[in-house]
């Protein structure tokens, strides 16, 4: 099972987004706080329609119990990197990492020595970024992907 990280998330239809992601590829999502949101939010719950029940969500107080909770290696994904997200050989138990929408992961959340690499979504020359929800599903199908998609239809 691959483990989606969402770090101190500021949006709540993107954590909706990514509650349904995660009920439909069997990973759990991590979310670590604070958030500006509450999960009874109706944007949260909207986005993620009636998959809530579904989805594996663990909720952390830091980074710590989060890191704690994943088996694998942890892959920050960023901009600022030039490891492309193609070189990286995911494994079973791995969690992918993101940032908060309108920051990105803060340098000391990836400068963390449990952290294995920082991770780049490749994209064209000129453009900043991807929305998080949207970047959490590319990397997370790309990682289950290379696992064979276990338990898929």
């Amino acid at each position: 099972m691959l483990h989606l990280i969402f770090f101190e998330p500021r949006i709540a239809g993107n954590t909706g987004a990514a509650i349904r992601l995660a009920a439909c590829t069997g990973s759990t999502l991590h979310v670590v706080e604070p958030t500006v949101f509450d999960f009874e939010d109706t944007k949260l719950k909207r986005a993620g329609l009636d998959y809530h029940d579904l989805a594996h969500l663990e909720r952390h107080p830091n980074l710590d119990d989060c890191l704690a909770a994943i088996p694998g290696k942890i892959y920050a994904f960023s901009g600022h990197t030039d490891v492309m997200l193609p070189s990286i050989t995911f494994e079973d138990g791995d969690g992918l990492m993101f940032g908060p929408e309108d920051t990105g992961l803060p340098v000391e959340v990836m400068d963390d020595p449990r952290v294995t690499s920082r991770v780049r979504i490749p994209m064209l020359e000129g453009r900043r970024s991807l929305n998080l929800a949207i970047s959490a599903a590319v990397g997370l199908y790309y990682a289950w992907g290379q696992l064979g998609y276990p338990r898929g239809v």
